[in-house]
């Protein structure tokens, strides 16, 4: 049961959904009625449905409730998305962008790409699986058009240097990225601190403007999502 939904003050095609309990939860408009993606709860409201965005599942999820200012990512606009894995952020994603918008999904492991695709994409016109890998961004580049922003959670050892290849690549000027940093991905010997730091400072060498970084424990340990524009 869903006592009120209210738009997200901040963020458009984002709302806070009232539960029975009382309690708030962050959701978005099914773009798919009646289907789920990860066994969210679908809730109606109004004749319209939505799905709540579970925050141990979703870093972007996580990162909206821990203070996160800026989501650059709105209707009607394309996104690249590196590391969809089966999909449970990039199906919000695509509820965001909506129909006129478009959802490039990279993903290297063939097996969560048959999950996306059989689980998400086809029943999402709006999103595109793409098998490759995300550090050779020529490999894709005659499937993904110019992009508005782009997402970026892959477990790489140079994540941001993948990031800022595919932006070079693919991003318009002055185009969003969102970064997703895992510090156990990149060096298990080192404070995640330490190589945070280091992420942002290759971003910041390839002509971005950082705008935000926040950490998302307790949702996810060891990881920061940063939030910046190329200048």
């Amino acid at each position: 049961m869903v006592i009120n939904v209210k738009p997200h003050p901040r963020f458009p095609e984002i709302y806070w959904v009232t539960v029975e309990d009382g309690t708030r939860k962050l959701g978005t408009k099914n773009l798919t009625p009646g289907t789920s993606v990860y066994g969210e709860r679908l809730l109606k409201n109004k004749q319209i449905e939505y799905r709540l965005w579970d925050p141990f599942r979703s870093k972007l999820s996580a990162a909206i409730l821990k203070g996160l200012e800026t989501v650059p990512i709105n209707s009607g606009q394309k996104v690249l998305y590196l590391g969809a894995a089966s999909g449970t952020t990039p199906s919000h994603v695509s509820d965001i962008v909506g129909e006129d918008g478009h959802v490039y999904c990279v993903e290297f492991a063939s097996r969560s790409l048959r999950e996306l695709i059989n689980n998400v994409c086809a029943f999402r016109y709006n999103m595109s699986p793409i098998l490759a890998d995300a550090r050779l961004p020529e490999s894709y580049s005659r499937m993904v058009q110019r992009v508005d922003s782009i997402y970026c959670d892959v477990a790489q050892p140079e994540q941001a240097r993948v990031l800022a290849d595919n932006a070079d690549m693919f991003l318009v000027d002055g185009g969003w990225v969102m970064l997703a940093i895992k510090a156990q991905s990149i060096d298990v010997t080192k404070e995640p601190s330490v190589v945070f730091r280091k992420e942002v400072s290759i971003l910041e060498g390839r002509g971005f403007m950082i705008k935000q970084v926040v950490g998302i424990e307790p949702y996810d340990k060891a990881h920061v999502m940063v939030v910046a524009q190329k200048l």
